[in-house]
């Protein structure tokens, strides 16, 4: 119960979008198919009107076939909303139990394809994870690759 109390007062020291973008990457994870790895994760964007476009990891018995949340999540964007700019990126992970996942960072594929869209965009955009009952705040995917491919 204490750890839930210090969560919920992290969560009051963001913006209400941040906690949009959360809220949403947190109830995404719950939708996630994950059968193999029981990790289910999550992803939220919060675009500039306030609209959210949500993805979550899609796994399948041949392993490189399924998706990650995060490329789900840019990959619909991408395909539908390309006129708006994505402000914040949010993603959040679970547990078999439906408890916060240990961690929830993405992988290198991940986080090329999210530099990539803030390049698309012209702008960078915020990255919260959510996991373990901590939160964490990136002012830009290009903090998480500092090497990435250029185009």
């Amino acid at each position: 119960m204490g750890s839930d109390l210090k969560l919920s007062t992290e969560l009051q020291k963001l913006s209400l979008d941040e906690q949009k973008a959360i809220n949403a990457a947190v109830k995404a994870a719950d939708m996630a198919y994950a059968p193999y790895s029981h990790y289910r994760v999550g992803a939220a964007l919060l675009l500039e009107n306030g609209e959210i476009i949500l993805g979550t990891n899609q796994e399948n018995v041949a392993y490189p076939s399924g998706i990650c949340a995060e490329r789900s999540a840019l990959f619909a964007y991408g395909s539908t909303q390309r006129d708006l700019k994505i402000k914040i990126l949010a993603i959040a992970a679970k547990d078999a139990q439906g408890a916060p996942a240990e961690s929830c960072s993405p992988c290198g594929a991940c986080r090329q394809v999210m530099v990539e869209y803030e390049r698309l965009q012209q702008q960078a955009y915020e990255v919260i994870f959510f996991y373990e009952g901590k939160i964490e705040v990136v002012k830009s995917s290009t903090r998480l690759l500092p090497f990435p491919f250029h185009f």
